[in-house]
């Protein structure tokens, strides 16, 4: 009764967390915004080269400022699942697409390990795009320069007979620096910093934890200091419907 009592009280703690990072979050982005138009304003009839830096200096750290309160905001309330039959090999296949030029210019390896046939789940594609992009880009950071991302897509089929998965596992494998138990345990906590780790955490892996999570889905890290990361995703075929029993959601790592 006492350990239900304490999970509740945490809960309710976690809630009220949210809630007031959201009302802030609120109350900061309108100056923010407000900040960065009037400077990009001033940057239209400004000739002067230092103050033209010095403005452009304002309305960028104004804008990242902007983003990163986006960012709470969305993982404190984030927006409804727009659910609806997509195709893994495709999603994935674009998303390789777009990081291209970033691996070419850093000298890495890009790689698709995909099924031959369309992999159909139902999902947020546009949500499920960013959890993947925040792998992507955390595993480019790891890496740097020269060396090796690989992105697996595998069907987990419980009967053959069955004509759709009952899940998938989408994995990414970097050959980056690896981390340490310590930062692997916050991995996915809101800002933390891994640089030291020589991965750039901020909150790109906290938003793709809420993302997997709120499609009922689990994501687990496997990872060993300088020998590179493995971090994989498992999302059922389709999630649990509003009314139904709550979809449960597994934080490893």
């Amino acid at each position: 009764m006492s350990n239900e009592f304490e999970s509740r009280l945490e809960r309710e703690k976690l809630d009220a967390m949210k809630e007031l990072a959201y009302g802030a979050s609120h109350e900061i982005n309108n100056p923010l915004a407000n900040i960065s138009a009037r400077a990009q304003t001033l940057l239209r009839d400004e000739q002067h080269p230092d103050r033209r830096r010095a403005l452009e200096a304002i309305r960028q750290q104004a804008m990242r400022a902007h983003e990163m309160i986006s960012d709470l905001m969305l993982f404190a309330r984030p927006p409804a699942l727009a659910l609806q039959p997509i195709d893994l090999t495709e999603l994935l296949s674009k998303i390789a697409a777009e990081l291209a030029t970033e691996c070419e210019r850093r000298n890495v390896r890009l790689t698709l390990q995909l099924p031959d046939a369309p992999v159909e789940i139902v999902a947020d594609a546009q949500q499920l795009t960013v959890a993947i992009n925040a792998l992507c880009t955390n595993a480019l950071e790891a890496i740097g320069t020269d060396g090796t991302i690989e992105i697996t897509l595998r069907e987990n089929i419980l009967q053959e007979i069955a004509k759709t998965p009952a899940s998938v596992t989408i994995e990414v494998m970097d050959t980056g620096a690896g981390i340490t138990d310590e930062v692997r345990r916050h991995l996915f906590d809101p800002f933390f910093s891994g640089r030291e780790a020589g991965r750039g955490l901020g909150f790109g892996l906290s938003k793709c934890w809420r993302i997997v999570t709120d499609h009922g889905g689990t994501i687990s890290v496997s990872s060993e200091s300088e020998a590179g990361t493995v971090i994989q995703i498992e999302l059922p075929s389709e999630p649990e419907l509003p009314g139904e029993p709550e979809a449960c959601g597994e934080r490893e790592a």
